[in-house]
């Protein structure tokens, strides 16, 4: 039994920061997934797979896993790389990239 704390990234498809702030726990998969030999359903008889516990912060996560005396590994979050764009800048007389059209 092993557990994964990290924070997760946003969705490609939100805009905003909702739940990425929290940091999860997950267990890694102690058995492979394997198909369901009637309806083709990948199953596994692992529980701890279903489990994600969500905390407020790094620590609180770390904490609960040293009490639980559950073995962990802290992923550091990758930080987003942020582009400075003005709409004016479309319009401008030296862009550095073409027009599309």
């Amino acid at each position: 039994m092993f557990a994964k704390i990290y924070q997760p990234a946003r969705n490609a498809m939100q805009s905003g920061r909702a739940l990425s702030k929290q940091w999860l726990l997950e267990f890694t998969p102690e058995m492979a997934q394997r198909p369901d030999p009637l309806m083709g359903w990948t199953s596994s008889t692992d529980m701890r797979a279903q489990i994600r516990l969500s905390f407020d912060s790094q620590e609180e996560a770390v904490a609960y896993a040293r009490r639980q005396g559950i073995p962990y590994q802290v992923t550091t979050p990758h930080a987003p790389k942020r582009y400075v764009k003005s709409y004016a800048d479309n319009f401008a007389t030296d862009r550095k990239q073409p027009w599309s059209h």
